[in-house]
């Protein structure tokens, strides 16, 4: 049993194949448990309140993808589109400067899965994307793993100071992406282990 409380900072660790992706998939209700329950504030998750709880949630997966069209399409992919929010929402990732001084802003166009930008570039417009909608709760899957650790600590910084005031649920192999959770858990043969945070 675990608990996730408002606002908390919260990190899945373990070996490859140890169930980090699948447990948090299970948060937040893209697979159901086998056995157990998934409480949300009190209230059981259930098909009648699935789509409400997803819609709290922004998600940035390990692989990013981009479509070949403009920076704004993709951020606003799937919701209404709102220039000024996908300005405002850039600029929390800190690339919307960057874009505007060298590109075309938020009319950018990517390229064929983000081929014209860099990895950082395209973590940052993926972090864009997930907060896009304000979400609650901001869930990296080894968000960060691909880029190099500079530019990884870079990235870090933005999303922990973007999640001043949000649900943090961080999956991760190395430990420099979670030094400032407020808790870490690690998945040991099939038992969700709490650690100490240094």
């Amino acid at each position: 049993t675990i608990s996730i409380a408002r606002g908390e900072k919260v990190a899945f660790t373990g070996l490859s194949g140890s169930g980090k992706t699948t447990l948090v998939d299970i948060i937040m209700g893209l697979h159901k448990p086998n056995s157990g329950q998934i409480y949300i504030d009190g209230e059981l998750l259930s098909d009648n309140n699935l789509n409400k709880w997803r819609e709290k949630i922004g998600y940035i997966p390990q692989d990013i993808f981009l479509f070949d069209g403009t920076v704004a399409e993709n951020v606003a992919f799937g919701k209404d589109m709102s220039d000024k929010k996908v300005k405002e929402s850039l600029s929390q990732a800190n690339i919307l400067d960057f874009l505007e001084l060298n590109h075309n802003g938020i009319h950018t166009h990517v390229g064929d899965g983000g081929c014209k930008l860099s990895g950082g570039q395209k973590q940052r417009i993926a972090i864009a994307k997930a907060i896009y909608g304000d979400p609650e709760i901001l869930v990296l899957d080894e968000a960060t793993s691909s880029l190099d650790h500079e530019t990884e600590v870079k990235v870090m910084e933005e999303i922990y100071e973007i999640c001043r005031n949000k649900t943090l649920i961080v999956i991760a192999h190395r430990m420099n992406t979670i030094m400032k959770c407020d808790t870490v858990y690690n998945l040991e043969n099939g038992r969700v282990v709490e650690h100490e945070v240094n």
